[in-house]
């Protein structure tokens, strides 16, 4: 096995150069344009499945010299790749204006420029280790795919280690190694990969140095006179920084009339960012937790409907949250924090920052949501804070039907769910909140939903409060009284006259018109009311006709995931105003037409190289469906698996690299056994086919409960996560090498390997298209359908080969004949 090691490494270092530089992107841009890097990676793998198998006679003949060449190629490769994409002027923000996008889509074809080398001379080295062991593929497959996994982990621990824009960096040293244990040319390639490996080094140290993106929340606060990072905190999540400086208060909605009433100001703080992005403040040190303001805080109604309540509080917001609930009366708080360096900070501090003061009242928990109502304890008020989503990406299923469900059910008789959203970029995102506390209350048992809701709002933030049980007149009257009193709007209960709130309204939140990019406002207007009691009524409403307001569900997850994408043509026309967090599905689309032409154009490679090709035409029919579906089952089952995990771990970061890791890693397992199951490869096939349509019907009926047990202890739900992953990622190993093997030509191994990373990149964004529109479901059973096709379509052995000659053969002498 020592001599596929030199694969191993390289693979290895593939994809942890992939990793890292999508890390780059998410702190030095944003992260939806990772998803061009991994397209970068894929076309790269698929341009030398193409080129090997169009000069595969010339390449062959050189092999030896060329794995002797490569690893000081790819070393050269990435670090200058990643040097040039540092120094590109590429501007997100640009690229979302219709007057300044044509330069900057330029810069992306200078990403492309820049990391397509790298990629395509790693595709190049794999592919070849096909071309030349054609006798041993599963041997081959295993050391790919396990070193691939093997990759994942390291970089993993990295981020634990290193800044994400050390990560290259610390990488190269392993494709360096990998001439080393070459059969030949062995001392004279490792020598020059280790000079190659120092000038890299050099230049990528001396060089122009990565920087967070001055388009991020963090860059002007960072470059404020007298700015202080005072925490550096490097964890896969991403990259946090604690920083001082004189624009940090705590982040709340207060009332415009608060000074009038006697309340103070929030206090100042630290702010916590990660990737560049806010998702907290922390208490300055010496500074007590000061909570006067609470009071004229937008989320401090339900604490006027309840006295002395036992609360479940949903993100503690720093601590800043815990100290207002308890001005406000509760009498315990249990606080969730599951972001870890959040949770860390309130329990031990962070650079400076205290933890929060010890409190016979207070119970801190980095217990997820889901489990923490699923016990037997209930609460008066479960209160979730407004910067909880954004906290963590697994938080949205907090705010799914079903999490909303299982708030309602952990209430006392007449308790108050209360849940935020945000109106700032589109009031329609609180019609989709409004429309999942519906199917929240249907699941319930609740088919009206409109007496147990109240909906009030500042000018740039809403709040819905849920009850099981109707709110009564008192207790409206309480609300209205509230609201009036901090200069809120009522924007929905029971029985509102709409029209007759216009005249008393406090906050002008008109109605936007996307299709022709209008604001039609009175001075006066309230669109979330004018819509809210439609929602409700299951009417379609005038928002609903530009949006998608379906609710969030544990099925379909993406709350920022409103736009309708089969309105390509005027959501392009109104690319400038639409918010950042939708712009991932734009940047799907977009990698997938380009995906769909590469994959037509290298499917169509046999026609292009009829000679190296040969003329076997129905195996060649059947790999045209083999190969693709190979490659599009395996993602969509490794997407799935990635969602189900990150919700269960209720940590994206962890359940990303814990399937990838287990799936390549048993995968390659599963290719180093299938030289077991030669004698019969079809049923082997077939096999697989069958282990996926049953892992994927038990994965369907286990999701549901799998959330409520996410109070296990980290490493058993990472364990469980490995030993769920593992039986189907062993089975699903065998079938390309076993496709491989049955052909007879290394033109169809170079080419196939083409396929593979071809339609591994229309994979990626359909899955994600999927899951966004439709739901997981569809993606699994993408996957189901795709290892059906594959099974179907395995490619004919060398005796089906010899029956079509001979079939053909026989229909010519016929045709002669007659």
């Amino acid at each position: 096995m020592i001599k596929y090691l030199p694969l191993f490494l390289v693979s290895a270092a593939a994809v942890g150069v992939e990793t890292a530089l999508t890390r780059y992107f998410a702190v030095a841009s944003w992260s939806d344009y990772g998803y061009w890097v991994i397209s970068i990676v894929m076309v790269g793998f698929a341009f030398s499945g193409v080129f090997l198998a169009l000069a595969r006679e010339f390449l062959v003949k050189r092999a030896a010299g060329l794995f002797a060449m490569l690893p000081s190629v790819l070393v050269g490769g990435a670090a200058l790749g990643y040097f040039a994409a540092i120094i590109n002027p590429f501007n997100p923000l640009q690229l979302q204006n219709p007057a300044t996008y044509l330069p900057q889509l330029a810069n992306i074809g200078l990403y492309y420029v820049a990391l397509l080398p790298f990629f395509f001379g790693a595709g190049l080295f794999i592919s070849l280790s096909f071309v030349t062991n054609a006798q041993s593929i599963g041997r081959v497959y295993a050391a790919d795919l396990t070193g691939a996994g093997v990759g994942s982990v390291l970089v993993l621990g990295l981020m634990f280690l290193v800044p994400p824009f050390a990560l290259v960096p610390a990488l190269l040293p392993a494709l360096a190694l990998a001439p080393w244990f070459l059969e030949k040319y062995r001392v004279r390639a490792g020598v020059a990969a280790l000079v190659v490996l120092a000038g890299a080094e050099l230049l990528l140290a001396l060089g122009p140095q990565a920087a967070v993106s001055p388009y991020k929340p963090v860059y002007p606060p960072l470059h404020t006179p007298g700015a202080r990072v005072l925490a550096q905190v490097e964890r896969p999540q991403g990259e946090y920084l604690l920083l001082d400086d004189f624009t940090e208060r705590v982040n709340d909605d207060i009332s415009n009339d608060a000074a009038m009433l006697g309340y103070a100001d929030p206090p100042r703080s630290y702010g916590l960012y990660r990737d560049g992005i806010r998702i907290a403040s922390l208490p300055k040190a010496g500074a007590p937790m000061a909570s006067g303001y609470a009071p004229g805080a937008l989320d401090a109604l339900p604490y006027a409907l309840a006295a002395r309540p036992d609360v479940l509080l949903v993100g503690a917001s720093g601590g800043f949250r815990i100290a207002e609930v308890l001005a406000l009366g509760a009498a315990h708080v249990t606080a969730l924090e599951p972001e870890p360096v959040l949770y860390r900070a309130l329990k031990h501090g962070l650079g400076g920052s205290p933890a929060y003061p010890a409190d016979a009242r207070v119970r801190i928990e980095d217990t997820p949501p889901r489990a923490a109502v699923a016990g037997a304890r209930k609460f008066d008020v479960i209160d979730i804070s407004a910067d909880f989503m954004d906290a963590a990406p697994a938080n949205v299923y907090a705010f799914s039907a079903q999490g909303l469900a299982a708030d309602l059910g952990a209430l006392k008789p007449g308790g108050v769910l209360s849940v935020p959203v945000s109106i700032e970029d589109f009031p329609a995102y609180a019609l989709r909140m409004l429309a999942s506390v519906k199917a929240a209350l249907a699941l319930r048992g609740i088919a009206d939903p409109r007496a147990h809701v109240v909906v009030y709002r500042s000018a740039w933030n809403a709040r819905i409060l849920v009850s099981d049980a109707p709110f009564s007149a008192a207790e409206i009257n309480t609300i209205l009284k509230w609201c009036n009193d901090r200069s809120f709007d009522v924007s929905y209960y029971q029985g509102m006259d709409v029209k007759a709130a216009r005249d008393n309204l406090y906050n002008d939140l008109p109605a936007v018109s996307f299709n022709d990019d209008t604001v039609t406002s009175s001075g006066a207007d309230d669109s979330l009311a004018d819509e809210a009691g439609g929602v409700l009524a299951g009417r379609r409403t005038v928002s609903a006709r530009a949006f998608d307001l379906r609710p969030v569900t544990d099925d379909r997850p993406a709350f920022y995931a409103i736009l309708r994408l089969g309105k390509l043509s005027l959501l392009l026309a109104r690319l400038q105003i639409l918010p950042q967090a939708e712009i991932g599905a734009l940047v799907n689309l977009a990698v997938l037409a380009q995906a769909g032409v590469i994959a037509l154009l290298v499917l169509l490679v046999p026609l292009a190289a009829p000679r190296q090709a040969g003329g076997a035409k129905v195996a060649l029919a059947r790999s045209v469906f083999y190969f693709p579906a190979l490659a599009l089952g395996f993602l969509f089952l490794e997407i799935f698996g990635i969602e189900r995990a990150s919700a269960f771990l209720d940590d994206r970061a962890a359940g990303f690299s814990l399937v990838l890791s287990a799936m390549l890693i048993f995968s390659g397992l599963g290719s180093f056994l299938s030289g077991r199951f030669s004698a019969r490869p079809g049923r082997a096939v077939w096999g697989t086919a069958g282990v996926v349509v049953v892992w994927a019907l038990g994965a369907m009926m286990l999701s549901p409960g799998a959330l409520a047990g996410s109070d296990l202890a980290f490493g058993l739900k990472a364990a469980l996560v490995v030993g769920a992953m593992a039986p189907v990622s062993l089975a699903m190993g065998l079938p390309f090498p076993l496709g491989l093997e049955q052909e007879e030509q290394r033109f169809y191994l170079a080419w196939a390997w083409g396929l593979n990373g071809a339609f591994s990149v229309v994979a990626t964004p359909l899955a994600n298209l999927l899951l966004r529109n439709i739901g997981l479901h569809a993606v699994l059973g993408g996957a189901i359908v795709m290892y059906g096709i594959a099974a179907m379509s395995f490619p004919a052995c060398a005796r089906e080969r010899e029956r079509e000659k001979t079939w053909f053969s026989l229909t010519r002498k016929s045709a002669a004949v007659d």
